[in-house]
Parts: structure tokens; sequence; C-alpha cells
């Protein structure tokens, strides 16, 4: 008897080890339908099993469905239409559009001002960044010429806000899109490129791709869940090692990380990263992230943005995270016209914006100016003494020296020399297209080439035109008749 009691205790015992490991195995799920918050305010989360109470929390309780998102947008365009404009740059796998929104006082046009993007929402599992970024439009738009940092950026910045990259994922309460594809390594990367084939992609994938085509942005940052951090490039390392990888503007990105912890509430203050920030190697390695993508593709500075230990926590949570986050968000957005060097690049022949190139000696990195007016605009580390140079095809570089220190970016335009060859006739740019200004070709101004074509042409249709009058007339007549005698 005393033996079968002590097996039935251990099988007790035992079964009950079972389920309590099976629970804390749940920790690690990317889709989390049911959990538990620690009442003592803790951030730990837990797949809640209870028989007694049988109590169960849907995460996204007091979230913003896919739906409502849609409409806090439209609403704030409405509200704030002065200095804003909303659209869509795709849909995702199931059909939902991608909606971002331009804060500007000119939204939409094209202005010699810096471009920054937010993105929420990367991972489905990971929605506090799209609340916070509507809670951010908001405020700048509440406070634009009462508040000077509100204004600022309004009146110097194109502001652009993607809350949600991920509504499928959102809706599934998991990490991936609708075909469960992580986004964040869906991007091509440049350690291990596995299909350069961009249709392969997923939709929200191509749809950031060719956002960053039509928008030449500045800087970004993605804001996720699950650490207290600032995270920045590279990402990865050639041999999938971790270990600090530095990208080329690593002290830039530095101090770009730092700006944004050190105006959180207590990122900075992080035990496990120095100044609650880091190279993303150096804390795991990644491979196909938007990060390093919007680097070497775009010239975009981008920066992972960690928010909140909880990947997913209680809504009632969202109001002190948008405080603890606030000064940090616009402070970044703001230090892209505080720091660096900015300009615009013409051709000395007839003042043309030339669409060129930006380089900076020691670092190996060159950004490009926009195609519309030419404007370029480098971000660097107020760090002393930079030899800046501007390149065109066909055109004389240029090159000047430039001392940043903490009070703000220097302005320099440049204007190029074309080149001229031997027999003293001017080498055109290959990204010179204006119809008034395309130069002489053997020494004949190629007006002349035009209007030699024009009149070509026009002689061309006369021909055909009295051709086409004979044969008419021919058949109207009809052919002669042998006479019969």
């Amino acid at each position: 008897m005393k033996l079968a009691l002590s097996i039935l205790f251990l099988s007790l015992s035992f079964s009950s080890f079972l389920r309590t490991a099976t629970a804390r195995g749940g920790l690690h799920s990317s889709y989390p339908p049911v959990i538990e918050f620690d009442p003592r305010g803790g951030s730990g989360r837990q797949l809640f099993e209870d028989k007694e109470s049988q109590k169960r929390v849907d995460v996204a309780q007091g979230y913003m469905t896919n739906s409502d998102l849609e409409r806090a947008i439209k609403v704030f365009g409405r509200r704030c239409s002065n200095i804003s404009r909303v659209y869509s740059i795709g849909k995702s796998v199931n059909g939902v559009p991608l909606w971002a929104i331009e804060i500007s006082d000119k939204p939409g046009e094209e202005e010699p001002e810096p471009a920054f993007k937010y993105i929420g929402n990367v991972h489905g599992d990971e929605p506090v960044g799209r609340e916070l970024l509507i809670l951010l439009a908001n405020w700048i738009c509440d406070n634009y010429l009462k508040d000077p940092l509100a204004t600022s950026i309004v009146d110097n910045v194109h502001l652009h806000l993607l809350p949600s990259m991920n509504p499928d994922g959102f809706s599934l309460r998991r990490r991936g899109n609708a075909n469960n594809v992580d986004l964040n390594r869906d991007f091509p990367d440049q350690f291990f490129p596995v299909n350069d084939d961009e249709d392969w992609r997923q939709p929200e994938t191509r749809a950031i791709m060719k956002w960053l085509r039509e928008i030449q942005f500045t800087a970004s940052a993605s804001l996720h869940g699950g650490a207290l951090v600032a995270n920045y490039p590279w990402d990865g390392t050639q041999d999938k090692r971790r270990d600090y990888y530095a990208c080329p503007d690593d002290e830039t990105f530095r101090f770009l990380a730092s700006v944004y912890s050190r105006s959180h509430y207590n990122m900075s203050l992080s035990k496990e990263f120095e100044g609650g920030i880091t190279n993303g190697a150096f804390w795991y390695p990644v491979y196909g992230g938007m990060q390093d993508w919007n680097y070497i593709n775009g010239g975009c500075f981008e920066l992972t943005l960690e928010i909140s230990d909880n990947k997913w926590p209680t809504a009632n949570e969202l109001l002190t995270l948008w405080e603890y986050n606030k000064m940090s968000m616009l402070n970044l957005v703001a230090t892209v016209v505080k720091i660096g060097v900015r300009g615009r690049i013409f051709s000395s022949d007839g003042g043309r914006p030339l669409p060129g190139f930006i380089a900076i000696k020691g670092i190996n990195s060159t950004i490009q100016a926009s195609r519309a007016i030419a404007d370029y605009h480098r971000l660097l580390s107020p760090a002393g003494r930079y030899e800046v140079t501007a390149t065109a095809p066909g055109y004389k570089s240029k090159t000047t020296c430039i001392w940043l220190e903490e009070a703000g970016a220097t302005n320099v335009d440049f204007v190029l020399d074309p080149v001229v060859n031997t027999r003293g006739i001017q080498v055109r740019s290959a990204c010179d297209c204006s119809w008034g200004s395309m130069g002489i070709i053997w020494g004949i101004p190629f007006e002349v080439y035009l209007l030699l074509i024009v009149i070509v042409g026009f002689l061309l249709f006369l021909y055909k035109r009295r051709t086409f009058s004979r044969l008419k007339q021919r058949q109207l007549v009809g052919p002669k008749r042998p006479i019969v005698a």
C-alpha cells in the first residue's frame, strides 16, 4: 500500500512539473493569444493556465484595431490638413493599406529639407510603435506654433510616419506577416545575398523599398519591443559571429543612438547596454534586416529602437511609454537639421541643379543629392574637421573643409564647372537632361539637329501624302479599256 501511494505521489509531482515546463516554454512563442500580467507591475509575461479562475486577457484589448488605426490616421489628416497629408505606400498580403502620414509646413512639395521616417509594428506582436506614432503626430499638430521643438520639426523637416508595416501580423497576434515571414529578415543582405529578385519579396518589404526610391530619406528609425536600447549598424558580420562590426559612419550612428537614449526616461541607465545603445552585430547578428539595407541602398541613417521591455504591454501602460519616449522621438527628428553638412549642387553653366554626389574623406560612404532640386543632407558627428567633396558626371569635382561643433549644421553649396575636352567642346553630364540645355554635338548646337529632324519629317510627310493622293486618283479613274474596232 505504501509503495502504491509513493508511486502515485511521484506521478502527480512529475505531471505537475511537465505542466510548468510547458507554460514557461510559451514565453518564447511569437504568438501570445493569452497572457497574464504580473500584478506587482513587473514586465514579465507568461502564458496563463489557472484551472481555478480561468481568467484570460486578450493582449490586443485597448489597442487600436487595423480599422481603428486607419480611422485615426484619416481623422488626423482632416484635423491637421494644413501641415500634413495622408497617403498609402502599398498593401499588405491581405490587402490592408499601409497608411503613412507626412508632416511638414509644405506637405507633398519638394523642398531643400531633410526627410525623416518612423516605422512602427514591423513585427506583428510588437504594437507599441503604432500607438506611439499616432500620439506623436497629434502632439506635433497640437503644439505647432506653440512649442519651439514642434514648430522647428514642421518648418524644417519632412516627417513621414508609417504606424504599421505589418497590419496582418498584428491581426494574427504573431511576429511574421500573413505568410508568416519575418519582415525584418526579408531585405537584401550585403553579406549573404539569398535572392536579389525584388518580386520574390513580401509585399510589405517591396512597399518599403519602393518608398525609399521615391523619397530621399536622410534618416529613419523603426520601433520594436522586447528590450530597451537604441541599435545601430552593422546588424551582421561576414563570418556570422557575434562581434562589434562597425559601418563607415559608426561615429555618427553612435551619436544618433545616444541622442535617443539620453533623451529617454531611463534607456541610458541600462545595465545591459552601456549608455543604452548597441552595435547590432555585437548584440546578436541579424541578416536581411531593414536597417542596414536603408543605409547601403539609400544613404538613409536608420536606427532600430527597442522601446519597451515587454513586447505587448497592457494598453493602460501606453501613455506612460509615450511619456518615456516622447522627447527621444522628437529630439531624434530634430537632430537631422542640427548636425552635419547640407546644401545644394549647381552647374556653373546656367546654374542648373545637379543631382551629384557628396563624399567625406576617410568615410567610405557616399550620398546623392536629390534629382529634382539637388539638395543634400549629409549627417556627421559634431567632431571637428571634415573634408567634403562634391562630384557629378561630366563636371570637375570640388572640395572644401568644414568644422563641425555642437552649435549646428554647416551649409555649403557647390557650383561645379563642366569638363572641357582637348577640342574645346564641353562634355555634358550624364544626369543633365534638361531640354533647354542639351549642349553641342560635334561642334553643332543640339537645336540645329532638332530643327533638321523636324524639316526632314515634314518633307517625308508631304511626299507620303502626294503619293497617296495619286494612288487614290488612279483607283477612281480605273484601268484603261482596250478599243475594239
